[in-house]
């Protein structure tokens, strides 16, 4: 079985939007900022179907993480702002599971990627995301809610968090709502880049 992991980009004051975010604007106000570093890189743009971009250590890391999954595991919020600029090829080309209340038949893709709507909770749609990922990885996709569901219920491997240089002021922080017992970490990989610092931590368990 593989490992559960979470992988997100966010301010240095911990927010991954900016505030007021909605569905004409799914990252807030200035919410963009937090991922320009992606969208040069070649890992990023070949998956959205994009000619050119660069190879740095940033893609490399990008791709490490594409390869690794298996599925993906996402809340209905982040699935209702981001079904529109994704289009008929989102970027995922695996299986995604969408934890939701409401009912929806699965919705399917050009280039793999299946959505799965599962209304019984995390656990199922976890259930569900490391069947179909098989031996490969599940990521948690986001957004913010349902990365702390699971990192509250003991079910999250590791965390990825990618620091972006700017202070957002506001918006939605990615370890919020946790709880007052604490949750120990490990560090396992810190990598600096011309942007942007990629952190990687094991849950301790």
């Amino acid at each position: 079985m593989g490992r559960v992991f979470a992988s997100m980009s966010t301010s240095i004051d911990g927010y991954i939007t900016g505030p007021n975010d909605r569905l004409e604007m799914p990252l807030g106000e200035g919410g963009d900022r937090l991922h320009e570093w992606l969208y040069d890189l070649e890992s990023w743009r070949k998956p959205h179907g994009l000619e050119g971009g660069e190879v740095t250590t940033d893609g490399d890391l990008l791709d490490e993480a594409i390869q690794r999954t298996g599925a993906v595991v996402m809340g209905r919020r982040m699935f209702d702002f981001a079904e529109g600029p994704w289009g008929e090829n989102p970027p995922f080309h695996v299986p995604v599971f969408v934890v939701t209340h409401r009912t929806r038949e699965p919705l399917v893709k050009e280039g793999g990627t299946t959505f799965t709507f599962v209304t019984d909770g995390i656990e199922p749609a976890l259930d569900q995301a490391r069947a179909a990922a098989g031996d490969k990885d599940v990521s948690i996709g986001g957004g913010a809610s349902v990365i702390q569901q699971y990192l509250r219920a003991g079910l999250l491997d590791e965390i990825h968090v990618t620091l972006v240089p700017v202070l957002l002021g506001g918006g939605k922080r990615l370890f919020d709502h946790l709880g007052e017992t604490p949750i120990e970490l490990e560090r396992t990989q810190v990598v600096a880049s011309s942007g942007v610092t990629h952190l990687q931590f094991t849950v301790v368990r």
